[in-house]
C-alpha cells in the first residue's frame, strides 16, 4: 500500500515516461537522413583535439570530467545540469583547479541541455544522467550533429532501443557505449585467454551486478550514501531517482556490467547474437527490511511496496550455442561481485576467489588453482601500455580506458569498439527481463538490432594497443 506521497510519485513517474516518449518521437522526426554509421562524420580530417560538452555532472559525470581535464586533446566547452547547488559549482571548481577556462553552463531545467547541443563549437557529448534520460539525450545529440558517449543502464522500454538504432542509422552518427567493466584488467586478460584458446570452445558464461546498494538507494537527503532512509524528492544524488526503479519495476535493471564483457568474449553482434532469454525473480524483502532497521516500522517508506525482487536471474541463449546467465542482486547485504564465469571445453575461470582450472595445465586434476600466474601471462597489451595513465582513474583504472577509447576513436576516425548496436542489445535486457518475470519466467525473444549485419561484422574490441 502506498502513501499519498508514493501515489504522487507514481503519477509523476508515469507522466515523465509519457513526456519522454513524446520527446523522443519529436526528436526522431527532426533530423535529416544519412546513409552510413560513422562516429566521426563531422570530421573531414584527423583532429588534434575533441571539443566536448558534458550532459550531467553529478558524481559520475564529474568522474568523466576529471579524466577529460587531464587530457591535452580534450577542450571542455560546456556543462548541462539542473543542479546548481552542488553539481555545477563543484564542476566549475574542478575546471578551475586544472587551470582550464570556465565552462559555459546550462542549468535552466531538465531540457536546457538542448541549448548546449545547439552550439557549433562542440564535437561530442558525454551523457551521465538519470537512466530515463540516456536515450532521449543521445538521440537529441545525434540529431544535432554531436557524437554521444552514453553511460550504462537498462532501457525503460524496448521501443527506445529501436529508437536509438534508428536515430544512429538515419543521421549516420554512431555513439559510444561507456561500459567500463569491459576494460577491467582481469577481464581483459581472460578475453586474451579466450582468443588464444586457453579454455577451448566456449560453452557457458556468467556475469552480473551483485552490489549492496541500500546506502545508494537511501540517504538522509544531504549526503550521497546512507545516513537515512529517504528517496525520491527527499533523497539526494542517486536516491533521488534510482530508487524509484526499484519501487515500480521487477527485472534485471542494470545488466551491462555483467553482459558487456562476456558479450565481447562471445562476439555478440559480430558473428554471434543473443536470441532469447528467461528471467525469474525472488520475493522482495531487502529494501523494506533496510528501511525498518534504519528508520523504524512507522517510517512512511516502510509502507512502500518495492517491486524489485532481491535477486533476479536471467538465462540467455545465443545463435552460436553458448548460454549466458546474468544475476542482479542489489538489495541485500553482500560483498561486491560481478559473478563472472567463463567456461569452455578445456576449462573455466571464475572471478570470485580468483579461481581457474585448465585441463592438462592445472597442477592437480579436478582442483582449482589461483589465477595470478595466468593474469600475468595473459595481461592485455592495453594494460601493459597504459598502466601508468590508468593508475588513479576511477574503478581501478577502467574509466581511463573508456574515455581514452572514445576520444582516440574520434580523433583517428575509427569505429567505436562498443557502439549503438551493443547499447541497444545490452539495454534491451531490462525491459525484456521485466516481461519474462511478469509472465512467470516465460521465454522471450531478443530482437536483432543489427538487422542481420551481425553475420558480417567483425570483432574489433581491444584487438590492438590503441584501445579500439
Amino acid at each position: 500500500m502506498f502513501s499519498e506521497t508514493d501515489i504522487k510519485n507514481t503519477n509523476l513517474n508515469l507522466n515523465h515516461i509519457m513526456q519522454r516518449r513524446k520527446f523522443i518521437q519529436q526528436t526522431l522526426t527532426a533530423g535529416a537522413a544519412a546513409t552510413l554509421l560513422n562516429p566521426t562524420i563531422l570530421f573531414a580530417a584527423k583532429q588534434p583535439k575533441v571539443r566536448v560538452g558534458l550532459i550531467g555532472v553529478g558524481l559520475r559525470g564529474r568522474n568523466h570530467l576529471d579524466l577529460c581535464l587531464q587530457r591535452d586533446d580534450v577542450e571542455l566547452i560546456a556543462i548541462a545540469d539542473p543542479d546548481t547547488k552542488s553539481a555545477i559549482p563543484e564542476s566549475q571548481a574542478m575546471i578551475a583547479k586544472y587551470g582550464r577556462k570556465r565552462a559555459v553552463e546550462y542549468t535552466k531545467g531538465d531540457e536546457d541541455f538542448l541549448n548546449l547541443l545547439k552550439r557549433d563549437d562542440i564535437d561530442a557529448v558525454i551523457i551521465s544522467t538519470p537512466w530515463e534520460w540516456h536515450i532521449p539525450q543521445a538521440i537529441a545529440a545525434m540529431k544535432a550533429g554531436k557524437i554521444p558517449a552514453v553511460e550504462v543502464c537498462g532501457a525503460t522500454d524496448l521501443q527506445e532501443c529501436w529508437d536509438i538504432v534508428n536515430a544512429a542509422e538515419s543521421t549516420g552518427i554512431s555513439l559510444y557505449m561507456m561500459e567500463n567493466v569491459c576494460y577491467r584488467r582481469d577481464v581483459m586478460a581472460v578475453l586474451n585467454m579466450v582468443r588464444q584458446g586457453v579454455f577451448g570452445e566456449l560453452l557457458h558464461l556468467q556475469g552480473g551486478y551483485q552490489h549492496d546498494l541500500r546506502e545508494v538507494k537511501f540517504n538522509n537527503g544531504k549526503q550521497p550514501y546512507g545516513g537515512g532512509v529517504e528517496y525520491g524528492e527527499k533523497g539526494f544524488s542517486e536516491a533521488k531517482w534510482r530508487t524509484n526503479h526499484s519501487v515500480y519495476r521487477n527485472g534485471d535493471l542494470y545488466p551491462t556490467h555483467g553482459l558487456g564483457p562476456v558479450a565481447m568474449m562471445t562476439n555478440i553482434n559480430r558473428g554471434n547474437r543473443l536470441t532469447a532469454l528467461s528471467s525469474v525473480a525472488t520475493k522482495s524483502r531487502g529494501l523494506h527490511n533496510y528501511v525498518v532497521s534504519k528508520g523504524g516500522a512507522n517510517h512512511p517508506n516502510a509502507q512502500v511496496d518495492f517491486k524489485l525482487g532481491d535477486i533476479v536471474t536471467t538465462s540467455i541463449q545465443t545463435t552460436n550455442g553458448e548460454t549466458i546467465v546474468l544475476s542482479h542482486d542489489t538489495n541485500s547485504p553482500r560483498p561486491y561481485s560481478l559473478n563472472f564465469r567463463v567456461q569452455g571445453t578445456k576449462g573455466l575461470w571464475m572471478d570470485d576467489f580468483n579461481s581457474i582450472y585448465v585441463e592438462g595445465r592445472s597442477p592437480k586434476a579436478h582442483s582449482w588453482e589461483k589465477d595470478e600466474a595466468y593474469m600475468k601471462e595473459y595481461d592485455h597489451v592495453l594494460w601493459k601500455n597504459y598502466e601508468s595513465q590508468a593508475t588513479g582513474a576511477g574503478h581501478g583504472g577502467m574509466d581511463f580506458f573508456v574515455i581514452n577509447s572514445f576520444i582516440e576513436s574520434i580523433k583517428r576516425q575509427a569505429p567505436f569498439a562498443m557502439d549503438v548496436y551493443d547499447l541497444a542489445t545490452w539495454y534491451a535486457i531490462t525491459p525484456i527481463s521485466e516481461r519474462s518475470v511478469a509472465e512467470g519466467g516465460a521465454l522471450q525473444q531478443i530482437p536483432d538490432f543489427t538487422r542481420g549485419k551481425w553475420m558480417n561484422r567483425k570483432p574489433i574490441f581491444a584487438l590492438d594497443e590503441l584501445g579500439y
